[in-house]
C-alpha cells in the first residue's frame, strides 16, 4: 500500500487552537489489581504485539492494555483526555503544531523512566519501518517531532488536522521504550515493553497472559489480578463450548449470531449472560474499479439496486447487526442515508435492470463474489452467499462466492485480481474523517482504485482541519453523495458488540463502545 498521501495545506482557520485543548488530567498513582483473574477467549487472531506492525482489531486489544499513549478514550466517550500527557493542545490557528506536557515520574513496566524522547522515537520509528501491516497510514499528516526537554513534546504538521489528538489517542499513538526497540526494524520476539496498566508476560499461538503492571501511573484502577487471553483462531464451537465449560470466563468476537441469539434465550439455565454495546464497527463490498466487470459502473449500481440488507440481517445475523446505508456508521457525527436515498432500501429488479441497459450490458453478469472468514467473521461467507443468491435470484446475475486465508486475500487484492470482495472496518478512533480518509484519500487501503479529485483535494482536507466537528456535516453529506453516486464500495452493515459473560462476571459493559478500546482493567470477577 502506499501511504506517503500528503494533503494540501488549507487557508487558516480561526480559533482552532483555543477550540482544541485536551485539558489537565489528574494523575493516578499505583494502578490496583486485587480482584481475581479473568479468562477470556476470542477467535480474533492478535497479528502483532508490536506497535509499529498491528493494525487489526486483535493487536489493538493487546496495545490499549500494555502500551499507553499520550492521550486515551474513557469509557463512553467520543473525545480523547489526558493519559501519559498533563496536557495537549494545538498552539497555533491552524492545527499545524501540537504541543504536549508529560505527567512526572512515568515508568515502563520494566521500570525504565519515560520520558519525551521514548515518545518522539515511537512515532518516528513508525513512520520510519513503514509497515505494510501497520498504523503508518494513519500520519500522513505528521512532519517533524521535536523534544525540547524530557517532559515536552512537540509535533509539527505538514497539513491542518483536528483529528490529530485522536488519533495520537488510538492504538497508532502506542509509546515504546526505545532502550527495547530496533528504529529500524520490527520486534520479533513476541514479547512487549510498554507502559499500560497489564504487562505481557507470555504471547504464542495458544494464548496471550497479562498481570497488572506495578508501575503504571495513568488514569484507570484495574479491577482484576490479570488476564489470559486464549485465541480460538475462528472456531467459534469452540469457543462456545469452553464458555459453558468454565474454561473461559468470557466469549468475544467470534460467536455467531445463532449462538449469541440462542445463550441470550438460555442464560438462565446456561449461567451465563450476554453483553450487548454499541459498535461503529462496519463491513463493505468493494469494487476494483480497473476490473473488467465490476469497474462498469451499471454492475455496481445493479447490485446496489439488488441487495436486500434486511433479508441478510434477519436471515444471517439474527439482529445482531444493522443495516448500513452510509459510509458514516450511526452514532457518529457526519452520518447520513446517502445510499438509502439514492438506491432505497426494497430491491428493485427494474432499477436493476435498467442500470445494466444503460452500460450496454444485455446477457447475465457473471461475477465472484471473494471472502475471507478468517479475518472479518465466521458469517461472512454465509453472507456472501447470500448476497449472490439474491443477485442471482433477479435473473440478471451469475455470482458465486470464493473463499480464501485472509493472507492470501490481501495478496491478490493488491495485484488486483478480484473485482468484487469484502472489507469489514473497525475504526481507529471515532470521528467520520476515519470511516472516509483511509478509504477514499490518496494511497486508500481499500486498493481498489479508486479516486475522486473533489474528495482528496478538497472535502477529506477541508474537514480535517475544522475544529469544531459539527460544522463537517455538509462536506461529509457531499462526500457520502459523491459515494454513492460513484460506488467504489456499497455499505452493508453496522454491527452490535457482544460479550457473553459468566454468572459472577462485570464491567463489560464499560468495554464495549464505539472508541473501541477493550478495557481489561474494567472487568471484575467474584
Amino acid at each position: 500500500m502506499n501511504k506517503r498521501n500528503p494533503w494540501p495545506v488549507l487557508p487558516l482557520v480561526a480559533g482552532l487552537a483555543s477550540g482544541l485543548l485536551t485539558g489537565c488530567g489528574s494523575e493516578t498513582g499505583g494502578s490496583g489489581g486485587t480482584g481475581s483473574a479473568v479468562v477470556m477467549g476470542m477467535s480474533d487472531d492478535v497479528l502483532a504485539t508490536d506497535p509499529a506492525s498491528g493494525y487489526d482489531p486483535g493487536s489493538w486489544l493487546l496495545f490499549d492494555n500494555v502500551f499507553q499513549s499520550l492521550l486515551s478514550f474513557t469509557k463512553g466517550a467520543t473525545e480523547p483526555g489526558p493519559e501519559l500527557a498533563k496536557q495537549c493542545r494545538f498552539t497555533d490557528t491552524r492545527a499545524m503544531v501540537y504541543r504536549c506536557e508529560l505527567k512526572d515520574g512515568l515508568k515502563f513496566s520494566n521500570g525504565d523512566p519515560l520520558t519525551s524522547a521514548d515518545v518522539k522515537f515511537s512515532f518516528e520509528r513508525i513512520l520510519k519501518i513503514d509497515d505494510p501491516a501497520g498504523p503508518a497510514i494513519m500520519f500522513p499528516m505528521l512532519g517533524t517531532i521535536a523534544a525540547p526537554d524530557a517532559k515536552t513534546v512537540v509535533f509539527h504538521l505538514k497539513v491542518p488536522d483536528a483529528t490529530f489528538p485522536s488519533k495520537v489517542a488510538s492504538g497508532a499513538g502506542s509509546i515504546v521504550d526505545h532502550r527495547q526497540y530496533d528504529a529500524n526494524g520490527l520486534r520479533t520476539d513476541h514479547k512487549a515493553v510498554g507502559s499500560g496498566p497489564y504487562e505481557l508476560d507470555s504471547f504464542d499461538k495458544e494464548q496471550a497472559v497479562f498481570s497488572v503492571n506495578d508501575n503504571y501511573k495513568g488514569t484507570v484502577r484495574v479491577k482484576n489480578s490479570g488476564v489470559t487471553l486464549k485465541f480460538f483462531h475462528g472456531d467459534r464451537t469452540a469457543l462456545k463450548q469452553s464458555l459453558l465449560d468454565g474454561g473461559i470466563d468470557i466469549a468475544y468476537r467470534g460467536l455467531s449470531a445463532s449462538d449469541i441469539a440462542g445463550l441470550d434465550q438460555q442464560k438462565d439455565d446456561k449461567g451465563v449472560d450476554v453483553i450487548e454495546g454499541t459498535s461503529a464497527e462496519v463491513q463493505h463490498l468493494v469494487f476494483n474499479m480497473k476490473d473488467p466487470v465490476a469497474g462498469k459502473l451499471g454492475v455496481r449500481r445493479a447490485m446496489a439496486y439488488l441487495v436486500d440488507r434486511d433479508a441478510l440481517i434477519a436471515n444471517v445475523y439474527q439482529g445482531t447487526a444493522t443495516p448500513l446505508y452510509s459510509i458514516i456508521p450511526a452514532g457518529i457525527a457526519g452520518h447520513d442515508t446517502a445510499f438509502f436515498d439514492t438506491y432505497g432500501a426494497r430491491p428493485s429488479r427494474a432499477k436493476a435492470a435498467a442500470a445494466l441497459r444503460a452500460d450496454g450490458i444485455t446477457g447475465k453478469v457473471k461475477l465472484t463474489l471473494w471472502s475471507t472468514p478468517s479475518r472479518y467473521g465466521p458469517a461472512t461467507d454465509e453472507e456472501l452467499k447470500a448476497i449472490a443468491g439474491q443477485l442471482n435470484a433477479s435473473g440478471l446475475f451469475d455470482a458465486d462466492v470464493r473463499s480464501v486465508p485472509f493472507g492470501q486475500y490481501e495478496k491478490e487484492i493488491a495485484r488486483g485480481r478480484y473485482g468484487v470482495y469484502v472489507k469489514g472496518w473497525v475504526p481507529d478512533y471515532p470521528d467520520a474523517d476515519n470511516f472516509t480518509a483511509p478509504f477514499f484519500g490518496k494511497g486508500n487501503v481499500l486498493e481498489n482504485n479508486y479516486g475522486n479529485r473533489t474528495i482528496t483535494g478538497s472535502l477529506l482536507p477541508a474537514t480535517a482541519a475544522q475544529s469544531d466537528r459539527a460544522a463537517t456535516d455538509k462536506q461529509f453529506g457531499r462526500l457520502q453523495d459523491i459515494v454513492a453516486d460513484e460506488l467504489p464500495v456499497l455499505p452493508v452493515w453496522q454491527a452490535k458488540q457482544y460479550a457473553v459473560v459468566r454468572d459472577g462476571v462485570y464491567g463489560l459493559e464499560y468495554c464495549l463502545d464505539a472508541s473501541t478500546v477493550f478495557r481489561f482493567w474494567e472487568i471484575s470477577k467474584s
